[in-house]
């Protein structure tokens, strides 16, 4: 299998990211900022993959860590694993700032993200790690208390040293794509209902 590293400077920026995400869960049940929260969700996404061309299908997952009400992190990861060419697939491992606003039960959000992209050729001929960057955003509705609907997200990727393996040039793709899904918050602190219908 040819396999592909991850750039030294990126392990260090996503070991600095995770070990921020860990040190404000921990301190978030004596958190004073208004509405500081943990959030965890689940979606589905359809991606113009881009390699293999086509739109490929999967769930995925996410992590949203807001320090206050507006302002946090959010971690993901997308497995398209339908849809494809020859078994060629892709998986997504990305964290980064988001910011989001508040008109009612709507939170429309933006996000900026850094990470690792998995790529399996087709036929199982190999597999390569690959520096992604992006952004995207979209809106997120309060069903109830802590129960959020991912109504629209919207994500743009750049692969910018992406090769077939070694020998061949390197080149960049952009794939991108829709998810929608649900949420659960499970700590936050101030209530729903004085952040959203004041």
């Amino acid at each position: 299998m040819t396999q592909f590293r991850i750039p030294a400077m990126l392990k260090l920026v996503l070991a600095m990211l995770s070990l921020a995400a860990s040190a404000a869960a921990q301190k978030l049940p004596t958190a004073t900022a208004p509405g500081a929260s943990i959030t965890v969700g689940g979606t589905y996404s359809a991606v113009e993959a881009k390699y293999p061309q086509g739109v490929q299908y999967g769930a995925g997952a996410y992590v949203d860590l807001n320090f206050r009400r507006s302002i946090g992190l959010e971690g993901e990861v997308h497995f398209l694993r339908e849809n494809t060419i020859a078994g060629s697939h892709q998986t997504t491992f990305l964290v980064g700032p988001r910011v989001e606003l508040h008109y009612g039960r709507f939170s429309p959000y933006a996000k900026a993200l850094v990470g690792d992209g998995k790529l399996t050729f087709p036929y199982d001929y190999g597999y390569g790690n690959y520096l992604v960057v992006g952004g995207g955003g979209g809106i997120d509705y309060q069903l109830t208390e802590n129960l959020k609907l991912r109504a629209i997200d919207f994500e743009y990727q750049y692969w910018p040293n992406f090769t077939l393996g070694p020998g061949s040039p390197t080149y960049s793709i952009s794939p991108y794509g829709v998810s929608a899904g649900l949420s659960y918050r499970f700590l936050h602190t101030g209530g729903w209902r004085h952040h959203h219908y004041r």
